[in-house]
């Protein structure tokens, strides 16, 4: 939690409280099933909440925003964004119902009122979206063609509608047809080796009518 603590010092009592309420939740869920790997839960608020919230270190979420979390897995992304936004709608998606179990259970345990979590493709999503979120699920190019067609035409951030994607090491010829994207090093704002090679890749998209 200091982490956590350090990084976002003007949290509410109940954030703080829902991200306090994480380490419990997911040691009892990863017990009964592999949600997170094993070597990795002793460092929940590092490797997952933290670099998840890497996202909001590049863009803070305004009022309204409706954000969708593709390969969510034991939910993140979505989970700790929707405890930093509690204003901002998140719909995580997974095509493995056990983990969507898991991260209806968690929200349900936080009261998160702001999550919806749901078995199925990306590609099969109704609804226009400002930002889609997402840790390594693919390459960007097989991404891209996921959900090219459910982004929101109207504007309301400094960074264009689009996608925020956790991924590490060297993206050059991952990100070589878009020439508009950007990549954000998130050892510029966290602290350790973990993040050294780690990043959020924004890429704008137009809307499709």
């Amino acid at each position: 939690m200091e982490f956590i603590l350090k990084h976002f010092p003007e949290l509410t009592e109940v954030q703080i409280s829902q991200f306090q309420k994480l380490e419990a939740l997911y040691y009892d869920w990863n017990s009964k099933i592999n949600v997170i790997s094993r070597k990795d839960i002793d460092q929940l608020y590092l490797k997952h909440v933290l670099h998840s919230l890497a996202i909001a270190k590049i863009q803070k979420f305004e009022p309204g925003t409706y954000v969708l979390d593709v390969g969510t897995g034991g939910g993140f992304p979505g989970i700790p964004l929707a405890i930093l936004f509690p204003e901002t709608r998140f719909y995580l998606i997974d095509l493995i119902l056990k983990k969507i179990n898991v991260v209806k259970a968690v929200a349900e345990s936080l009261e998160l009122q702001n999550v919806k979590a749901e078995q199925i493709r990306a590609e099969n999503v109704k609804g226009d979206f400002d930002f889609i979120v997402s840790r390594a699920v693919t390459n960007m190019p097989d991404f891209v063609s996921w959900i090219k067609d459910k982004i929101k035409k109207q504007q309301k951030h400094k960074l264009k509608n689009g996608i925020l994607y956790l991924k590490g090491g060297d993206l050059t010829e991952e990100l070589a047809t878009f020439s508009n994207a950007t990549e954000y090093n998130i050892a510029d704002f966290f602290e350790g080796e973990f993040f050294e090679t780690k990043k959020v890749v924004h890429v704008p998209l137009k809307y499709k009518s």
